[in-house]
């Protein structure tokens, strides 16, 4: 059976378990996160915009000439557009730390990228979506309803962000010594999630990883380049291009997961590319923060090209 009609098993309470998954990432996410990340916006509104730019602009289009090179099945297409209009994940912060990059910009693209995604992420996706053919006629089947969507990752993302952030700033002692646990744990809770989806639906997983582990592993050294490459052009100064190089590789996977088993119907093929991602990019995130670690970062910016 092709992936395209596969639909993973993920019944009942499994959902509510992948929005917990989700809500304690991004609580954890909003505990090291104060008004003054939003305020820093001002002060670094060329890097955050170049950071969101790569995320939301150059990264959907470049997966969509990716899926006219490789042109594969339309569930599989589909569920590399979702992931490419999915925000940031919260490992980025730890893996810019790592690289020896700008942290504080990365915490604020972390944030300001989540918050975009209330709208940018429905529309990214519809938007792709639809100038595809074949990824087309699934959005035409489901009669996705972009305004839901809004909706639902209002509630799947805002809510535990402001939560959080109310958190740190009432009790600012106690968010301190709960970033770590959070940070890790979320880490290890998505990766034990995906390994209970992966328990449920075992022969699906075996029988068509196949079919997205290219996708996947050029898909993400797209974003990563993608990231590298436009701060570069932008004359950003290292530490930023290493910030915005991790933010645009690293992806919330964990939301497009919800997103798909919310509105797709839980298609294999999204599924599948959604869960693979969120295994890969840590191991392509933490390569290329060890080889960034070895490294001093330039402290000026790089010469415009010319």
């Amino acid at each position: 059976m092709l992936v395209d009609a596969v639909r993973i098993d993920f019944q009942g309470h499994g959902l509510w378990l992948l929005n917990g998954v989700i809500a304690l990432i991004m609580f954890g996410v909003a505990l090291d996160l104060g008004v003054e990340d939003f305020k820093r916006v001002a002060s670094s509104a060329k890097p955050v915009a170049v950071g969101l730019f790569a995320q939301y602009v150059v990264l959907p289009a470049a997966t969509f000439l990716l899926i006219l090179i490789l042109r594969p099945l339309p569930s599989i297409a589909l569920g590399m557009l979702l992931v490419a209009a999915c925000p940031g994940g919260n490992l980025s912060n730890f893996l810019t730390h790592l690289a020896k990059g700008n942290t504080a910009l990365s915490i604020t693209m972390t944030a300001v990228s989540t918050l975009a995604a209330i709208l940018l992420t429905p529309l990214t996706v519809t938007l792709w979506a639809y100038l595809h053919p074949a990824t087309r006629a699934i959005m035409q089947t489901i009669r996705l309803d972009p305004l839901q969507m809004v909706l639902t990752v209002l509630v799947i993302l805002a809510v535990p962000l402001v939560t959080g952030m109310a958190f740190n700033r009432r009790f600012p002692r106690t968010a301190a010594r709960l970033q770590s646990p959070f940070k890790y744990g979320s880490i290890v809770f998505f990766i034990a999630f995906v390994g209970y989806l992966f328990a449920r639906n075992y022969g699906v997983f075996v029988t068509n990883i196949h079919w997205v582990a290219v996708a996947v592993f050029l898909q993400n050294a797209m974003g990563l380049l993608a990231g590298y490459a436009v701060s570069r052009f932008m004359s950003l100064s290292s530490r930023d291009v290493r910030a915005i190089t991790i933010e645009v590789g690293i992806r919330n996977s964990a939301l497009g997961l919800v997103l798909v088993f919310a509105f797709f119907d839980g298609r294999g093929g999204m599924a599948l590319v959604a869960a693979a991602w969120g295994i890969w990019h840590v191991i392509a995130g933490l390569t290329v923060a060890s080889l960034w670690a070895r490294r001093a970062p330039d402290l000026v910016a790089v010469e415009a090209p010319e």
